[in-house]
């Protein structure tokens, strides 16, 4: 046996592959508004300790981290799902995956470049990504307007 994979692979898989891959990249424009709005859908189910990262320049894996805090497991999962639904009706896009809705101690949302965390405190204080991803910016966040004069 001379030829360990014996078939007909198409050749043109790589490059299909790739092209995909590309036809989904967003713009830094587009990937700032994307963790704009996640961290004021957080705000909106009053999230503590929003924290929007921007670590294009220090890795590969997304353009935008979004860590934020939830008090109760049911506050993480309302966070969630508030994330979610801005997201989508704002945007028109759903995350690539989401992972630990159903514990709720942390959510990960994954949209590709942008990636949200929401923790409980113990959990955000173990992992400490923040002091992980000391070399990405900080992005200053918008104070909220608790409240005043926003349309219900």
């Amino acid at each position: 046996m001379t030829d360990y994979f014996q078939g007909n692979f198409p050749l043109q898989s790589v490059p299909l592959t790739k092209s995909v891959v590309k036809s989904h990249a967003h713009t830094e424009e587009e990937s700032g508004k994307l963790a704009a709005t996640i961290a004021e859908a957080a705000s909106d189910r009053k999230a503590g300790e929003i924290l929007l990262l921007k670590v294009a320049e220090v890795s590969y894996l997304a353009d935008y981290f979004v860590m934020m805090t939830g008090y109760s497991r049911v506050q993480v999962r309302a966070i969630a799902q508030a994330i979610e639904g801005k997201v989508e009706t704002e945007l028109q896009r759903r995350p690539i995956r989401t992972e630990g809705k159903v514990e709720g101690s942390w959510v990960l949302q994954d949209y590709g470049d942008v990636i949200v965390h929401i923790m409980m405190p113990k959990e955000r204080e173990f992992y400490n990504l923040e002091a992980f991803w000391i070399h990405a910016e900080r992005i200053s966040l918008p104070e909220s307007d608790e409240g005043e004069g926003k349309p219900t």
